[in-house]
Parts: structure tokens; C-alpha cells; sequence
């Protein structure tokens, strides 16, 4: 995710530094894959562990801001004595610099990126839970279609990670979304919740479908759905409530942590991974 927000600075004059762990070994406080974006303009993004170890990675990273510097070096770090850490493990980490001129290089290798790392989530609704959720997971390893069928329910601005869409039959967007696409579904209907989820469970490929709501609307929606003659086996497939157990509280920034808290296992069910 880091090569987008590397696009984006570069696309602004920025230089930038990306830390990346190529290998951890044994106890270590982030696993290879993990990254950091240090900007030679002052401050940084994301984390390769804390502590001593990244006061060192951001001494590192910046002494490639100076001139005569080389554009990339791999540093081998033991998280002992040296550190004044206690994990006792061993990290490399790779240092490259981008500039300016790397632009069009890397939007081209962060489009890549965010559709091989991200998975795909179909959000319907754009109340003041969906609201919230889009904020949660602006930063998460999600590509999201918001749809709503009311233009003006969206906010005039949303996070990069999602597209906007105000189709007429929200029901019918079922029909569009890519395999292995989660659908989480919470319009200001409930009979068109019931058309939705009754449409996903029915369809192919999605392996996770929720709608917001309690029990007892789950058990209203399985009613009308073995009425309308879906399998047992698909309406079982249901995820609601949707959320963590035991995370109370019904203001929607509370709801959109459970929830997206619950997207993420999903997601690590699926893939194997939850960054």
C-alpha cells in the first residue's frame, strides 16, 4: 500500500525513502513485508517495529536524502545488545530512495500493487455507518465499491480506496462485482437489504455476506428467505450481526470498528494474511 502514497508524493516534488523489512528472523516486532515512508520534506508513515530499531531506520533513510548517496542499501539489524532491544531476533531492512523523476514508474507499480494486495469489499448503504466504515478502513488493505442508490447520500470527498456508485438498482450490482468480493450491506431499506443479501447469498463467489442489524432481524430476513425458497445451506451463509462480540456502543465510529475489526478476519480467513 505504500507504493500509492509513494505516487502521490512524487506527484507533488516530494523525495521519499521506503523502509522495508526483507527478512525477520526469529522474535521480532513486525514481519517481513512491513514498511516505512520517510519524507525528506519531515515526518514518516507507517512502522518497521519501534523503539531503537526505528530511530535507526529513520537516521538511515535520511542519510540517503544527501547527495552522493546511494539510491538503495540493505541493512542487517540484530535486535540485541546493539539495540537496547530485547526481542532478540535479527532484521533487514531495505532502504530505497524515490524522487520526482520515478513518477510514472511508480503509479504504474502501485496500481499493480493495489489490486494484487487489496481485497475487494461491496459496501451498499452510505448511511452514517457506511460513513463511518469507509473512514475505518480508509487505511486497510480494502478496494471498496460504495453503492447507493441516492447520489446525494455520499459525501462530496471519499478516501482513494473507494469508488462511488449511485446505480438506479442497487440489487442488480450484485451481478457486476468481481469473484471473491466481500458484501457487507446496510441501506436505508430494509426490503431492499432483503433483495441484496437474498441476491449475494444466492450468487457465486462471495464468500463473506453481512448486513448490519440484531438477531431478531436475522431471523425475520432467514423467515422470508426460506419463504421465497432459498436453500437452508445459503441462508446459513449470513453474517449478522456483523462485528466483534463484546465491543458495545451504537454510535457509528463504534459500530465501523467492530465491524471493520470483523472484515479483517474475513479477510485473514481468505487470504492467509490481514496486512
Amino acid at each position: 500500500m505504500q507504493l500509492t502514497r509513494i505516487a502521490s508524493l512524487l506527484a507533488k516534488g516530494e523525495r521519499a525513502v521506503h523502509v522495508k523489512v526483507e527478512r525477520a528472523q526469529g522474535s521480532t516486532p513486525r514481519d517481513a513485508g512491513a514498511s516505512m515512508l520517510v519524507l525528506e520534506s519531515g515526518g514518516f508513515h507507517g512502522t518497521v517495529g519501534g523503539g531503537a530499531l526505528e530511530w535507526e531506520a529513520l537516521r538511515v533513510a535520511r542519510g540517503l536524502f544527501e547527495p552522493g548517496s546511494p539510491r538503495s542499501v540493505l541493512r542487517d539489524f540484530p535486535l540485541g545488545p546493539e539495540l537496547a532491544q530485547c526481542c532478540g531476533g535479527r532484521m533487514a531492512l531495505r532502504f530505497e530512495l524515490f524522487t520526482p523523476e520515478d513518477a510514472a514508474a511508480v503509479a504504474e507499480r502501485a496500481a499493480h500493487e493495489e489490486t494484487d494486495a487489496t481485497t475487494p469489499l461491496a459496501l451498499f448503504g452510505a448511511g452514517h455507518v457506511g460513513r463511518a466504515l469507509v473512514l475505518a478502513l480508509a487505511p486497510l488493505p480494502f478496494r471498496i465499491s460504495w453503492i447507493d442508490s441516492r447520489a446525494d447520500a455520499f459525501p462530496a470527498l471519499a478516501p482513494p480506496n473507494v469508488e462511488m456508485r449511485a446505480p438506479a438498482d442497487p440489487v442488480g450490482e450484485i451481478d457486476t462485482l468481481e469473484q471473491g468480493a466481500l458484501v457487507l450491506v446496510m441501506t436505508h431499506s430494509h426490503p431492499l437489504d432483503l433483495a441484496i443479501v437474498s441476491r449475494a447469498l444466492t450468487g457465486e463467489g462471495f464468500p463473506f455476506v453481512g448486513l448490519i442489524g440484531s438477531a431478531t432481524k436475522r431471523a425475520r430476513f432467514e423467515s422470508r428467505m426460506r419463504d421465497a425458497g432459498i436453500a437452508e445451506a445459503a441462508i446459513r451463509r449470513l453474517v449478522c450481526p456483523v462485528g466483534i462480540e463484546g465491543i458495545d456502543g451504537k454510535e457509528p465510529a463504534i459500530i465501523a470498528a467492530s465491524m471493520a475489526a470483523a472484515l479483517l478476519r474475513a479477510r485473514q480467513d481468505l487470504t492467509g494474511t490481514s496486512s
